[in-house]
């Protein structure tokens, strides 16, 4: 948590990932774990001072007395917080900052840490759920800084709480290392995030069946520390739901709205002061000028996810921050192949959360949260601010990141949104790489006739899919017989057709078959001349548009550095792809953490570009999947498209 050092005022040191510690004996399963039977904290750890405000301002549950009743399953009406307790895990080994680990797994309470479960609700995949909450999270409390932020821990994995439903509340291994390093990846890319300070293994396991095709297996119980200002999400405010007139379902807290008030009235006083003090004497503007603020956050956000081809999986209301945070890091990914239409998560069957749907995603979710904010905020007023903002502060945020992704940084013209818009239709067409082919683009030779054209070109093709790329990314998912039957179905019986699938999952495989069968008849030259032919038209158009930005310049030399410090500055090199984080993982399940901590020193500077860094061993894979040394920088190999993330 190297980042965290001067946010913490030096006191909360680097844990980064470790197998939990055995220092000390572990309470008992099920003990009571009180500030008053605690070990004795860790000298970096002592100076941790916490001052738990959410608890003093937001109406908090008391558990319900016997063994056991504190996580069980049940309603939780007429409050944000309940009080949990953190299942102690089993010990693996000792290690250094094995003290650490004991607080940082649950299995001990630092000193002034009270741990709750925060009570919440979401509209899941475009439906409302009902009450959800944290599930496998834990609000420890919040530490105050000598320069006065506040920052909330969590600790997520610990143990069971009152929203776990029918699970178990812990994290394993692989999902914890994803977590951990996306959370530090984005904030090194500089997009909002909450983020990761620690992640403690251990010898405890749960069975977990990873691809849901019934084969189960153990899997070691794993505990991330994640830090942010708040987790306060949208669905927090949809606690007072009333029945939904879709599913029937209603938030725990439905008619409350004196706990809306005192949520709202904590929330604008502590993460936006300059609202609270700027409209004390009218609650309504207030309010107001908080909903505008969330979603130009959130517009900014997407906007930043757009840019470096992020993709959520899970946009649920739920897993949105009310300060405009990346939050809650399940299903995610970068894109490899440009694809506006990618899903990275394998259980969104119907591509409600694919990347270029995200926008208006974030967009639905903010609807959601001006109607839960009813009666507070006026919902006429609400959509007013939502249709004012959201579009516009999107738009804006993502055509400068765009213009400064592409060099220009004289002059803004109109064209510019179609230049982008050009691009990414010739990167979708020649089966682009997103990142690489960005951080390329710096090294495109702006004379006109640079000799160093081709040898740019060339590197360009490298980038572009390959027809074997192509026909594994468009291999059909149906059985013939299986698309023919349903095909069928969808003629003779639309009702059943309905239950059993999308017209939509049905138009893509279709669409699969096709492309499968145009690559069948297309050799590798004529693709790539193909390839060559769709980027000669854009370059074409690229370059003019520079010697437009370049005549707002008074000194060609001095806009050419500029132009490539501007674009080394917003084109990462590196990214979390899937198959960077497969390598970590499967290698910590073998119990080596140093591809871990290799890719997290790789991610903590993602803007890296000084010569042989490509050939660096910190920057390549270390065990390739067809035993090449590979760089981490370069087109991921063939086996990464079979990756499944759900």
């Amino acid at each position: 948590m190297a980042a965290y050092r001067a946010a913490l005022g030096g006191s909360l040191a680097a844990v980064r990932l470790l197998p939990l510690g055995r220092c000390r004996p572990s309470p008992a399963p099920g003990s009571t774990l009180s500030g008053a039977a605690m070990e004795p904290a860790p000298c970096w750890l002592a100076g941790l001072r916490f001052d738990n405000r959410a608890l003093r301002a937001l109406p908090v549950e008391a558990p319900p007395p016997g063994p056991g009743a504190p996580s069980a399953t049940r309603p939780v009406p007429g409050a944000w917080l309940t009080r949990v307790r953190p299942t102690p895990l089993r010990a693996a080994r000792a290690e250094a900052e094995a003290e650490a680990a004991l607080f940082f797994s649950g299995n001990a309470l630092l000193p002034g840490a009270e741990p709750a479960a925060h009570c919440y609700c979401g509209h899941q995949f475009g439906q409302f759920a009902g009450q959800l909450g944290d599930g496998a999270a834990m609000y420890l409390g919040e530490v105050c800084t000598a320069t006065g932020e506040r920052w909330e821990l969590q600790l997520k994995g610990a143990g069971p709480t009152p929203f776990s439903r029918q699970a178990d509340g812990r994290k394993v291994l692989r999902s914890s290392i994803r977590e951990f390093l996306c959370s530090e990846a984005m904030f090194h890319l500089g997009v909002p995030t909450t983020r990761a300070g620690a992640c403690v293994t251990s010898e405890s396991t749960v069975v977990r069946d990873v691809f849901y095709d019934g084969n189960p297996k153990y899997e070691q119980c794993t505990v991330v520390l994640r830090i942010a200002s708040t987790f306060i999400r949208f669905g927090s405010f949809e606690i007072f739901k009333s029945a939904d007139e879709h599913t029937g379902r209603a938030g725990p807290s439905v008619g409350r709205n004196d706990i809306r008030v005192q949520l709202l009235d904590y929330v604008i006083s502590s993460f936006y002061p300059e609202i609270q003090a700027a409209h004390a004497s009218d609650r309504v503007q207030r309010n107001a000028a908080f909903f505008r603020e969330v979603t130009r956050r959130t517009a900014w956000m997407v906007a930043e996810w757009q840019c470096v081809g992020f993709c959520h999986g899970v946009l649920n209301t739920d897993n949105m921050s009310i300060l405009g945070l990346t939050i809650d890091y399940g299903p995610f990914g970068f894109l490899d192949r440009y694809d506006p239409d990618h899903v990275c998560n394998a259980s969104d069957n119907t591509g409600r959360y694919a990347y270029s749907k995200q926008p208006e995603v974030c967009k639905w979710n903010l609807q959601k949260l001006a109607e839960a904010l009813q009666p507070e905020l006026p919902l006429e007023l609400g959509e007013a601010i939502l249709a004012e903002e959201f579009d516009v502060e999107f738009q804006r945020h993502y055509m400068e990141k765009m213009r400064r992704k592409l060099g220009l940084v004289q002059v803004e013209l109109e064209e510019d949104r179609a230049l982008v818009s050009k691009l990414l239709e010739t990167m979708h067409l020649t089966g682009a790489d997103f990142t690489n082919t960005f951080f390329l683009l710096s090294s495109f030779p702006v004379e006109l006739e640079s000799p160093g054209l081709a040898e740019f070109l060339a590197r360009l093709m490298e980038q572009c899919a390959s027809l074997e790329e192509l026909r594994l990314a468009f291999r059909p998912q149906m059985d013939p017989r299986q698309l023919s039957m349903m095909l069928m179905l969808a003629q003779s019986n639309p009702q059943l057709f309905a239950l059993m699938g999308t017209r939509a999952g049905i138009a893509r495989e279709l669409e699969r078959v096709e492309q499968q069968s145009r690559l069948e008849q297309l050799s590798m030259a004529e693709l790539q001349s193909r390839n060559q032919g769709h980027w000669a038209d854009w370059l074409q158009a690229y370059r003019a548009r520079l010697d437009k930005d370049l005549e707002g310049a008074g000194d060609a030399t001095a806009w050419q550095a500029e132009r490539v410090r501007v674009m080394h500055a917003n084109n990462p090199k590196y990214v979390l792809r899937n198959y960077i984080a497969q390598n970590a993982i499967e290698a910590a399940e073998r119990g080596d953490f140093s591809e871990v901590r290799r890719v997290l020193k790789l991610l903590e500077n993602p803007y890296h570009c000084e010569a042989g860094a490509a050939t660096d061993p910190e920057a390549t894979e270390a065990d390739g999947a067809d035993g090449r040394q590979r760089s981490y920088s370069s087109k991921p190999p063939l086996w990464a498209a079979e990756l499944c993330v759900t």
